[in-house]
């Protein structure tokens, strides 16, 4: 029978064979680190590169499950799919590739645990966060894509794929699986009254190669189009200004 965590982490995974045991171990250290009672959950598409079964193979050591999936389904769904295998109070995703700093994971956690909020965001956009390491191609998709976004909701990193929240939120929610960006679906469709964005410094992945690509951009645009002409404007959510922010107030 499994553990009965607090937590459940959920990493998309395809061909991270090659650095997925690192991320395994450091959020391993940071949950115990943080007295957090946590689970990684591992989806992958059935990686050639065999990163399934070294994620199997490491379940004795860590708190780490691997669900696997037939083929290449995507990003969104992948997290989705792992979500519904978890039982605990607080659901989260962030990338296999080490781009999402683990350090930040229990100041997300605790936002939540505290009441801050019900939806703690890693933040690339708010005062303390940053990008390092990116192409100026990149920095420009990914400031477009923000943009675009804007007049939704108060989030400053909409298209942030780095997240945690209460079970909650998205319990009853449909969630559109198109694409990579689950984060602009749980922001606009989720239950919840308070978000929080925490800030990290993002860090070009260290091994594999990006999945983006300019399917991924469309896919982008076709669920942002979905989300303007259904949901509206998220009026009812009040986001918690980052510390910096408040105290120049």
């Amino acid at each position: 029978m499994a553990a009965p965590y607090d937590v459940s982490v959920v990493i998309p995974t395809y061909n991270e064979a090659g650095g997925i045991e690192q991320l395994i171990s450091a959020l391993t250290d940071v949950f115990a680190g943080a007295g957090i009672n946590g689970e990684i959950v591992v989806v992958d598409d059935n990686s050639p590169d065999g990163t399934g079964a070294l994620v199997d193979s490491l379940a004795s050591r860590y708190p780490v499950r691997c669900v696997h999936r037939a083929g290449k389904l995507g990003l969104a769904s992948a997290v989705i799919d792992g979500w519904a295998t978890c039982d605990g109070p607080i659901v989260g995703v962030m990338d296999a590739d080490f781009s999402h700093d683990p350090k930040i994971i229990p100041a997300m956690i605790q936002a939540i645990r505290g009441g801050e909020c019900e939806l703690a965001i890693g933040s690339r956009y708010i005062p303390g966060g940053g990008i390092t390491n990116w192409p100026w191609r990149r920095r420009v998709t990914s400031r477009v894509a923000i943009m675009l976004a804007m007049p939704l909701t108060s989030v400053r990193d909409i298209t942030s794929g780095y997240l945690f929240c209460k079970r909650s939120v998205i319990e009853g929610v449909t969630l559109d699986p198109i694409g990579f960006k689950i984060g602009l679906e749980v922001v606009m469709k989720g239950k919840y009254q308070k978000a929080k964005e925490v800030p990290y410094v993002f860090t070009d992945r260290r091994h594999g190669s990006s999945k983006l690509n300019s399917g991924e951009i469309v896919n982008y645009l076709k669920q942002l189009g979905k989300i303007y002409a259904g949901a509206g404007r998220r009026q009812h959510a009040s986001v918690i200004p980052p510390r910096a922010a408040r105290e120049q107030e």
